[in-house]
């Protein structure tokens, strides 16, 4: 039996709230790998945001293409890969920033962690990966 997911289980999978983890090439290394907060729908894609003047914002720009994996660190493992290019626009604090901690930390974290965040004075890019290639597995279809 395939242990790949459908396309349901993988779009399930990634409206979970799971931590991912974000690769962006960096010329003359490897690539930046670091755990990022996301969201995900059908029609828009895997979106989240940064710090314009971040190593992965400046990274991101330059690019123009990212990977994102997601998994669960419990047995049966399953994980959702995808890779693709980005769209990079100017983010809202509202709109953005506030929604993506709030799945993450729940009403009254998220409104607490984009209150306490809020003094910088930096752009906030919301990024957009549009899913090119997908990889998946569920072990729990062994």
């Amino acid at each position: 039996m395939s242990t790949k997911m459908t396309e349901q289980e993988r779009e399930q999978f990634l409206k979970d709230v799971r931590v991912g983890v974000l690769s962006v090439a960096e010329q003359g290394r490897g690539p930046l790998t670091v755990p990022v907060w996301y969201d995900y729908d059908h029609e828009r894609g895997v979106w989240l945001v940064t710090d314009a003047d971040s190593r992965k914002g400046r990274l991101l720009r330059a690019a123009q293409r990212a990977s994102l994996c997601a998994q669960d660190e419990k047995p049966p493992y399953r994980y959702v890969s995808v890779e693709g290019p980005v769209e990079i626009t100017t983010g809202d604090r509202e709109r953005n920033v506030r929604p993506l901690a709030r799945r993450y930390l729940g009403a009254v974290g998220g409104d607490r962690y984009v209150e306490q965040t809020s003094g910088g004075n930096g752009e906030t890019l919301l990024v957009t990966l549009r899913p090119e290639r997908w990889l998946t597995v569920d072990y729990g279809k062994e």
